[in-house]
């Protein structure tokens, strides 16, 4: 089962994972994760115990999805895509995930749970490792390296930062700390090369316009 659920295409499948998210979050502002059961999920969502069995393994993968599905909706809204060749791109994707972050803790669910933040960590870091794997999947990157190898590593550096800058006291806006970043990426990005020997990719670099 994917942590994010923005792939399924299946209406029916969507609004019950949909129902199950809502009642999490819902049930979240109320209580702390670890006093949340199952059963307590399944009838605010009004879906039997199977059901949800079904689309999760528990409600931690059902925490995970929720995290991962509500970064990839702010990147689908942005319409961000990653090619594995443009800045603006990955200028973007480190954006929103200030954004995200700033946005996850203004809610009273990540005062409230001790088991939050770690999802929540996990969820943002493998959205944003998926959304720069389709960019990368197919440029050939030095061996023992891999693809997925450089798209992870890219992940947790775009993640580590940004989490460092979100807890660095007066902090400044987000805004400018999207170039800083993206210099700090960029040598990871570029071990990946072009897809073929008559393709050319332009090096990425940062623009300081």
């Amino acid at each position: 089962m994917p942590i994010s659920d923005c792939e399924v295409r299946d209406p029916r499948i969507r609004r019950t994972r949909q129902a199950l998210q809502v009642a999490l979050r819902d049930l979240m502002q109320q209580k702390s994760f670890e006093e949340i059961s199952v059963q307590d999920i399944t009838d605010l969502a009004d879906v039997n115990r199977a059901t949800f069995y079904d689309h999760y393994n528990d409600k931690f993968a059902l925490l995970d999805a929720m995290v991962a599905g509500g970064f990839h909706r702010l990147l689908a809204e942005r319409n961000v895509m990653f090619d594995g060749t443009c800045p603006s791109a990955a200028s973007a994707i480190i954006l929103a995930a200030c954004d995200y972050l700033v946005s996850t803790h203004a809610g009273a669910e990540c005062n409230r749970n001790s088991a939050f933040e770690p999802l929540m960590e996990a969820g943002i870091v493998a959205a944003i490792q998926r959304t720069l794997f389709r960019g990368l999947e197919t440029r050939p990157v030095p061996a023992p390296l891999t693809p997925a190898i450089v798209a992870t590593t890219t992940a947790w550096a775009i993640y580590g930062a940004v989490k460092q800058w979100f807890y660095t006291p007066d902090r400044p806006p987000s805004s400018e700390m999207v170039q800083p970043i993206l210099q700090l990426i960029l040598g990871i990005l570029q071990t990946a090369g072009p897809t073929g020997p008559h393709d050319h990719v332009e090096p990425l670099t940062v623009s300081h316009e």
